[in-house]
C-alpha cells in the first residue's frame, strides 16, 4: 500500500460546539468552513477546508470529551505565512499563542511552527513551508 497525503482528521466537538468552531478555525484562523451539508441536515459534521485535498471534520456530539496529554497532541497544518507572519495574524485575531518552535522535524523537513488551542482544548500546528 502507498500512502499519498492524509485525507481529513476527525475532531469530536461538544453538541452545541458548531458556532465556537467556525468561530475560530474560518474567522480567526482564516481556513474555510464548508457546511451547506450539515446545515441541511445531509450529515452529521462540517469541514474546514485547509487545501483542495484536505480537511477538518468538525463532529459536533454529545459523546465530545477533551483532550487530553494522554490521548492527543495537535494537528499539523502546513501554512504559506512565516511564522513572524502567523503570530502577527494570531495576534490581530485574539489567538493565543501557546508555543513557537524554530524548526520541529515534519512530514517534509525541519520548519518554523506556531502552537494553538482551539476553543475544545485541541492543539493545533500552524507550521511554516519547508
Amino acid at each position: 500500500m502507498r500512502a499519498r497525503h492524509i485525507d481529513h482528521v476527525n475532531l469530536r466537538i461538544p453538541e452545541d460546539g458548531a458556532d465556537d468552531a467556525r468561530a475560530f478555525y474560518g474567522e480567526r484562523l482564516g481556513f474555510g468552513i464548508e457546511d451547506a451539508l450539515y446545515a441541511a441536515g445531509e450529515k452529521p459534521f462540517f469541514d474546514v477546508r485547509l487545501s483542495a485535498t484536505a480537511v477538518i471534520h468538525c463532529w459536533p456530539t454529545d459523546e465530545f470529551e477533551p483532550p487530553t496529554a494522554t490521548n492527543y497532541d495537535h494537528v499539523a497544518v502546513v501554512v504559506e505565512e512565516s511564522a513572524d507572519e502567523i503570530e502577527a495574524e494570531l495576534d490581530a485575531a485574539d489567538v493565543e499563542v501557546e508555543k513557537t518552535l524554530d524548526s520541529p522535524l515534519g512530514a517534509t523537513g525541519e520548519a518554523g511552527a506556531v502552537y494553538v488551542r482551539d476553543p475544545f482544548g485541541y492543539r493545533v500546528e500552524l507550521k511554516t513551508r519547508v
